[in-house]
């Protein structure tokens, strides 16, 4: 099996993007070519009218899932770092992309994020400032994928090690062709 389609799902704030980012650097020094799709820069570019309802958001999702699938003959890797929170919006993207879907599930406490709280969203979320805020609004639980491909632990493992654990998982991975 070779994983294509990297999508990395966990609260805002477990380092999604941050490790995407490293993945990236990592991935292209081994001469491969990768995309990354970003949740947060899709809804700032593309998909602007969506909002954060549940309905929203998992159109987002699908319509992310659906990118990658008419893009993934074009690159060795696309990452997609997302929160992606709903169980069935991660099993209809693996069922979109096919056997090439491998969900890292991106692992951080809701304590730990809001103690980050890199962006101060979930400082205005629990001040009522923000509505529909993931894992905060009863509205819009997380949902921890129960069988995700990798987990990688980011309250315990540095970004270096998450990183080095992608690597030698999806490298391995793609070796046994």
């Amino acid at each position: 099996m070779c994983w294509k389609v990297l999508w990395f799902t966990g609260l805002s704030g477990s380092g999604k993007t941050t490790i995407a980012k490293g993945l990236y650097t990592e991935l292209k020094k081994c001469g491969n070519k990768v995309k990354i799709f970003d949740g947060d820069e899709i809804r700032e570019s593309i998909h602007t009218e969506l909002r954060f309802t549940p309905k929203d958001i998992e159109l987002n999702n699908k319509k992310i899932a659906l990118l990658c699938k008419s893009l993934i003959a074009s690159y060795d890797f696309i990452i997609v770092p997302i929160i992606s929170p709903f169980s069935r919006s991660r099993e209809l993207a693996r069922q979109l992309i096919g056997s090439t879907f491998c969900e890292i599930y991106i692992k951080s406490s809701l304590a730990t994020v809001i103690k980050r709280d890199i962006k101060g969203l979930y400082k205005k979320a629990l001040e009522g400032k923000i509505d529909n805020f993931i894992g905060i609004d009863s509205s819009v639980p997380y949902q921890p994928p129960k069988n995700p491909n990798l987990i990688l632990d980011t309250e315990r493992e540095t970004k270096s090690v998450s990183i080095k654990k992608i690597l030698k998982f999806v490298l391995d991975k793609k070796s046994d062709l």
